[in-house]
């Protein structure tokens, strides 16, 4: 016997940050996450899987309209068909309080309760499935004491949307102990809320999270989808992971340390990306963020323009493979060379480092940041709107000059430190 253990698809759900950008390639991101669980239905009739188990957040709260709906009744129309069951638990983005439409789901598709826990039977496979869905979104209790006890003689999965305790990164809901999953006596926990996959697997108990099925920005990086699950009796046998996503992030470390110029910064970046997508499969599209890091004598030149950056990686990136790269950001988190490093006389290499210390002691002077703030908002008004647009950091810093001016001025020593450093090495 196998089934389909996923969750948290998401569906429609927009994959934020990317409107500043006009060279997104924004059709293939707004179907994302629902091409990634069409991907995951077919897997699902080709495996002839005995059932699909859903743990919560199918939908990314209401409905913008009902086609989000009517596709997901359409996906388990295409199960229904090919003689799979499914069995849906609702998590804190799709709980009762949140869904203020619905539909008919075709009878293939069995809905846990929100009142109570309760139990699905599969008879002639000796299957039992328990599980709640959540009333509301914000459901902070614990909701495993009232799970059922298991059924002797069968094979019993717990379906649970839940961050797990001392999970940081998620909502607190629906908080339980690795402990007490264990100690319910169910042979595998069907786990949804926390996006990464993880796995625990025991001689009596498996614990699994399968992620979510489509990353949706940069801090879900990397192969995302679900779980197919072999058993025999009540016994777990096997776990393979389906990878479902058509789009994968990355974000894509640049070490520029033996670099010396922006030139050599760029090409750094061109072969870093070349390597990625020679470790990648072919079909899928990256989104990349790159990021510069280590000591070097280009930090400043790099800093100094960071939205025109973005555009020179872009082209090594179109250089490479225009149909499968795409450059979401780039950040410079290098550091600049310290200016005993640098080839000056010592008149030079003092003042430099009197301006080090002052720019660092002005960026937590918030009487000083606060001066500055007419200035700069008068500035960046005079700017054109193109220029604006090529920079989601000057947008930032337009919106909020207050939360972005100290940052700015962290960065204006190290800027001056590179072109110093760049204006030493060129011929007189």
């Amino acid at each position: 016997m196998k089934f389909i253990h996923t969750a948290d698809l998401h569906l429609d759900s927009p994959l934020r940050g990317l409107s500043a950008y006009a060279d997104a390639p924004a059709e293939r991101l707004r179907t994302a996450t629902r091409d990634a669980f069409q991907n995951l239905v077919t897997q699902a009739i080709d495996e002839a899987v005995d059932f699909m188990v859903i743990a919560g957040d199918v939908y990314d709260g209401d409905w913008k309209d009902f086609n989000t709906g009517l596709f997901f009744v359409r996906q388990m129309g295409r199960l229904r068909h090919a003689g799979i069951a499914v069995y849906l638990l609702y998590g804190n983005h799709d709980a009762d309080s949140e869904m203020t439409r619905g539909l008919e789901l075709p009878d293939n598709v069995h809905v846990f309760s929100s009142r109570k826990a309760e139990t699905f039977r599969i008879e002639h496979q000796k299957v039992a499935l328990h599980g709640r869905s959540f009333k509301v979104a914000a459901t902070t209790e614990n909701l495993l004491p009232g799970y059922p006890e298991p059924v002797a003689g069968c094979l019993n999965i717990g379906v649970l949307h839940t961050a797990l305790e001392g999970n940081a990164e998620h909502a607190k809901y629906a908080p339980c102990s690795v402990a007490e999953l264990q100690a319910k006596g169910y042979q595998y926990w069907a786990l949804g809320h926390v996006h990464a996959h993880w796995v625990l697997r025991g001689d009596e108990v498996t614990i699994a999270y399968p992620g979510n099925l489509q990353g949706r920005h940069i801090r879900e990086p990397g192969a995302r989808g679900a779980l197919l699950v072999s058993a025999e009796g009540d016994r777990i046998t096997g776990i393979e992971r389906l990878e479902v996503d058509v789009l994968r992030w990355h974000a894509l470390e640049v070490d520029i340390s033996e670099v010396s110029d922006r030139r050599g910064a760029l090409r750094a970046a061109g072969l870093a990306l070349e390597r990625l997508l020679d470790a990648s499969p072919a079909h899928l599209p990256l989104a990349v963020r790159v990021l510069f890091v280590g000591r070097s004598a280009a930090h400043g030149a790099l800093i100094a323009d960071e939205g025109q950056l973005r555009q020179e990686v872009l082209a090594q990136a179109l250089a490479l493979d225009p149909d499968r790269v795409w450059i979401e950001k780039v950040r410079v988190a290098s550091q600049a060379l310290s200016t005993q490093a640098l080839p000056l006389n010592d008149d030079a290499q003092g003042f430099l480092a009197d301006l080090a210390g002052l720019s660092s002691k002005a960026k937590d002077d918030p009487d000083f940041v606060l001066s500055l703030q007419a200035d700069w908002l008068a500035l960046l008004e005079k700017l054109p709107h193109e220029v604006l647009q090529a920079s989601p950091e000057l947008q930032a810093l337009r919106q909020d000059p207050l939360a972005q001016l100290p940052e700015w001025l962290g960065q204006a020593t190290p800027m001056l430190l590179g072109r110093v450093a760049q204006s030493a090495d060129a011929p007189t």
